[in-house]
């Protein structure tokens, strides 16, 4: 059985959101040419814990970074080392935040100067489906018309969506129910109610949808080494329309990111 949150819980989830929003924002005021994964990570960590939060990826099943910093190939879960960006390279921050009891969970892609057209595509095709997933995650629906509409419009954009990897609920847990595909079957998976609380977050291939997990037990790669691309917001199941909790504003409307 789903469990919606209350009023009280997603304020205080809502605060987490925004908390990690501005997070993002930090890292990508960070992101440049000849900087480490492992200083973007150190930015995040410390923005974190000097607003009275916790990077609760940090020792996360074992994982050794307080945030996920995936370059080029790299799906999700990149350990943030000594790696130093280069022009052309992406990046993605994924980030989790322990606050008041609740999680924060978004994450972005970032170029890294200036990037080619073919990446350029992959950004904007892996942001778009995003919010078409977005906008079927409303009362009624079920968790396969997420997918399904986050599928439809990545391939039909001459993308792959990778099949290994979803989406979640979200609370006072990391990863809560449901589970929330990139791809599926409209009118399939588990009917979403009024009040959920859900990470949606296309994990999308300029290639192949294969992956691998590589020698370090965390670092997913595309099988063909094409780029991947990955976004996530956290929103909240509503009647006609999803409420969005995190926000991309204090990435692309305060300029740290320019298109």
């Amino acid at each position: 059985m789903l469990k919606a949150k209350t009023p009280e819980e997603i304020e205080l989830m809502r605060e987490n959101a925004i908390l990690v929003s501005k997070t993002l924002a930090e890292v990508g005021r960070a992101v440049a040419p000849g900087v480490t994964t492992k200083e973007l990570s150190r930015v995040a960590e410390t923005f974190i814990r000097d607003h009275g939060a916790i990077p609760s990826s940090l020792g996360f099943e074992g994982f050794p970074g307080a945030i996920c910093t995936s370059v080029n190939d790299v799906v999700v879960h990149g350990i943030p080392s000594d790696y130093v960006l280069k022009e052309g390279d992406i990046v993605t921050a994924d980030i989790t935040t322990l606050y008041k009891g609740y999680q924060g969970d978004s994450a972005y892609t970032f170029p890294v100067g200036e990037i080619d057209a073919d990446t350029r595509h992959l950004l904007d095709v892996t942001k778009a489906s995003l919010y078409k997933g977005i906008e079927a995650a409303i009362v009624g629906n079920r968790t396969g018309d997420i997918g399904f509409a986050v599928q439809s419009y990545a391939e039909a954009n001459g993308c792959s969506v990778v099949r290994e990897l979803e989406g979640h609920g979200l609370g006072k847990e990391m990863h809560e129910e449901p589970g929330v595909p990139n791809y599926g079957r409209r009118g399939h998976g588990a009917r979403l109610i009024d009040g959920l609380v859900i990470c949606i977050e296309p994990m999308i291939c300029a290639g192949g949808r294969g992956v691998y997990i590589d020698r370090d037990r965390w670092s997913v790669h595309t099988a063909d080494h094409r780029n991947s691309a990955h976004y996530e917001l956290t929103v909240v199941v509503r009647k006609g329309k999803a409420e969005v909790l995190s926000t991309f504003d204090y990435i692309e409307k305060d300029g740290n990111i320019r298109f």
